[in-house]
C-alpha cells in the first residue's frame, strides 16, 4: 500500500470513529465538541483517545506461565478423577439430628431462637409444628457426613493433607426437623491441578430421610496436598 493511500485509509477510519462517537453523546455535548474541534483544530485528540484504548504491543507478548507438574501420586489421582466427573463419588451414612444436638449447637453459637430450642412453642407457633436445626448446623455436619474426618474411610488416601477452601454456593431447600436423619451425597464437579496438588469441587446434597427435597445443597471446594 502506498504511503498516500495509508494516510487516506487512516483518515477514513478516524472519521468513522469520530462519527460513531458523535452519535453516542448528547446533542448538547455534540455542540460543545464541534465548537472545540473547530476552534482548536484538535481533531487528533479524538484519535489519541481511541489509540489509548488499543492494547500495547508488550501486552500481547506476555510470558505464558509454566504448566503445573504434578507429583506421580497426584497425577494418577487426577487421571482417575477425570473419568468420574459428574458422578456420585460418595454416599455417607445416616446421622440423627436430635434435639440435644440442636441445643448444643445453639449454646455454642449463642443462637437459642425458639424455632430451634423450644419444642413446646414450636409445636403451636411454628409452621413446621416442631423445632428445626440451624442451617449452619447442617453445614457444620458436612465433615462428618462426607467422612472427611474418618481416617478409616479416607476418600483420597494418597493425599498427605486435605484443606477446606470454602463453599461457592449454599442453599437450604427444606428444613431439617428435630429427630430427622440426614446423609450427604457427593457428586464430583471439577478437578484442577494446582501447585501443591489438586483442587476439587463437589456438589454435596444433604438428604433428609423420607423427604423428597434436600436439607442443603452446597458446592464444596477442597485442596489435596501431596
Amino acid at each position: 500500500m502506498k504511503v498516500a493511500d495509508l494516510f487516506k485509509h487512516r483518515g477514513e477510519s478516524d472519521s468513522k470513529q469520530h462519527s460513531e462517537f458523535m452519535q453516542w453523546v448528547s446533542p448538547t455535548m455534540r455542540e460543545y465538541w464541534g465548537e472545540f474541534l473547530n476552534k482548536t483544530n484538535n481533531r487528533h485528540l479524538f484519535t489519541r483517545l481511541r489509540d489509548l484504548q488499543q492494547p500495547a504491543v508488550n501486552d500481547e507478548l506476555q510470558v505464558q506461565p509454566k504448566p503445573i507438574e504434578l507429583k506421580p501420586e497426584a497425577q494418577a489421582l487426577y487421571e482417575e478423577l477425570q473419568l468420574k466427573l459428574g458422578e456420585v463419588i460418595h454416599v455417607g451414612d445416616w446421622l440423627d439430628v436430635s434435639q440435644e444436638r440442636i441445643n448444643q449447637f445453639g449454646q455454642v453459637t449463642e443462637d437459642m431462637q425458639w424455632i430451634h430450642t423450644d419444642p413446646e412453642r414450636a409445636a403451636t407457633e411454628s409452621p413446621f409444628k416442631t423445632t428445626i436445626a440451624h442451617g449452619f448446623l447442617t453445614l457444620a455436619l458436612l465433615p462428618k457426613l462426607t467422612d472427611s474426618v474418618d481416617p478409616d474411610q479416607n476418600l483420597f488416601p494418597t493425599a498427605k493433607m486435605v484443606v477446606n477452601i470454602g463453599l461457592n454456593q449454599v442453599r437450604f431447600p427444606y428444613p431439617v426437623k428435630a429427630g430427622n436423619r440426614v446423609r450427604a451425597v457427593s457428586t464430583l464437579s471439577k478437578v484442577t491441578p494446582i501447585r501443591k496438588g489438586l483442587e476439587i469441587e463437589r456438589e454435596i446434597k444433604v438428604e433428609i430421610e423420607g423427604v423428597r427435597r434436600p436439607g442443603a445443597v452446597v458446592t464444596s471446594v477442597i485442596q489435596l496436598h501431596f
